[in-house]
């Protein structure tokens, strides 16, 4: 209960963290696009770079877009007063790591687990 409190009395702090972070996302997703946009026409040789490059840019931005999606579900929680709290096991999730990733739904434990469960996933499917 000690440590609730302690996430309670670092609201703001956590808070804070959290919209920087989010304006941080926000601003990288625009600049790719703007970046090749503004390349306009190039020469036929160009074209595979180019295409390797938007590849890239999306994927980026996919991770961007998930990263956004995390720390907005992070602040949702902050405002149900269920911040810092684990969504596998329901304990205290440690100070070190919200410091460390103020977004992190899961305590390591369970995020050791999360991870395990996809590898066995991936083998099972043949992808791993």
């Amino acid at each position: 209960m000690k440590k609730m409190a302690k996430v309670e009395c670092d609201r703001e702090g956590y808070r804070a963290r959290l919209l920087e972070k989010r304006a941080s996302v926000l601003s990288g997703l625009g600049t790719r696009f703007d970046t090749q946009a503004r390349m306009g026409r190039v020469a036929e040789d160009d074209q595979a770079q180019i295409s390797h490059d938007e590849f890239v840019s999306l994927r980026m931005n996919g991770l961007d877009y998930r990263q956004l999606r995390q720390v907005e579900e992070a602040l949702d929680r902050l405002d149900a007063g269920e911040y810092g709290i684990c969504l596998g096991c329901e304990e205290t999730i440690a100070e070190k790591r919200l410091l460390a990733l103020p977004w992190a739904r899961y305590c390591v434990t369970c995020q050791e687990n999360a991870g395990w469960d996809l590898e066995v996933y991936r083998e099972a499917a043949g992808k791993g």
